[in-house]
Order: C-alpha cells, then sequence, then structure tokens
C-alpha cells in the first residue's frame, strides 16, 4: 500500500482540534455509548463511526467528539457498558493521553439492583455494588448481597 492510499485510509473519520475519541467500542454497542453519554444532546461537534475493521475486536465503533473531556463519573458509566473501549485525549491535534476503560472495584449510583426486595428499590438509597470478578463481569450490591451480571443491569 504507498503512502497517498494509507493517507486516504487514515482520513475515513476527520481529525479534531481538542476533545476525545472512544475507540474499539464494540460495533453493536457505539449508539448505545452515544445515549449513554448523552452526546445526542452535545451543541459540539460529534462523528460517530461503527463497522470499521478491527484486530482486536473484529468489528469497532469509534466516536470523537470536540471541546469534550469525560469525567470520571461519565467513565464510570461507559465502563459498565463497554469496558475496555480506549479513550484517546486530544490537544492540538496531537494524542496526549491513552487510557483504557476499566471497570472500577465499587460502582456508586450506576446501576439498579435487579432484586425488588432491595431496599435501593423500596427507598431513597443509592445504589452501591463492588465488582467482584472483573473478568466475569460479577457485581455484588451492597445492600442485599444479590450477584448480578454486568451485561444484564439495567443503568440508572
Amino acid at each position: 500500500m504507498n503512502q497517498n492510499t494509507m493517507n486516504k485510509k487514515e482520513r475515513l473519520v476527520a481529525a479534531i482540534e481538542n476533545g476525545t475519541v472512544i475507540d474499539h467500542i464494540p460495533s453493536e454497542k457505539t449508539y448505545q455509548v452515544a445515549a449513554l453519554l448523552e452526546l445526542f444532546h452535545l451543541e459540539k461537534v460529534v462523528t460517530i463511526g461503527f463497522n470499521y475493521s478491527s484486530k482486536r475486536i473484529v468489528k469497532k465503533g469509534i466516536i470523537k467528539v470536540e471541546d469534550k473531556f469525560f469525567t470520571d463519573e461519565e467513565i464510570s458509566r461507559l465502563s459498565v457498558l463497554a469496558p475496555k473501549v480506549v479513550l484517546n485525549i486530544i490537544r492540538d491535534y496531537e494524542v496526549v493521553e491513552k487510557k483504557t476503560v476499566e471497570t472500577p472495584d465499587e460502582l456508586r449510583g450506576i446501576v439498579k439492583c435487579n432484586n425488588p426486595k432491595c431496599v435501593t428499590n423500596n427507598e431513597p438509597v443509592g445504589t452501591i455494588f463492588h465488582v467482584i470478578d472483573k473478568k466475569q463481569g460479577i457485581l455484588k450490591c451492597h445492600y442485599c448481597d444479590m450477584e448480578q451480571d454486568i451485561d444484564k443491569v439495567e443503568l440508572l
């Protein structure tokens, strides 16, 4: 592949001057990630692409958000829906920081407990989940001890 062909391939999605690129999103979760991060309500330029070839996950999605840097809480929410995505922080068209999103050891106020009898579903109490197995995606409710699969939780 010559240099001109490589440059054309790299320009499938426009570069951004400042902001965040969310990369390696499982393709089928791209729009869910955009909705979760409330990107459809931003006044900023947001570029969403999916079904790109990926060596890591076969098909991936990419979201570029100009002039937006995500908070720790937003990143924690993102980790529930799409752990292992990569955030690229861009300043002056350069990647200044790259981080793989990891599920934290504890999730507070992010997911709903599946146990209808749990105090969090019957009283005004915020949820707390301990991540007891990150590989398998197992969460345990702090209040009722019910275990849940991270792929089957409902986000608050």
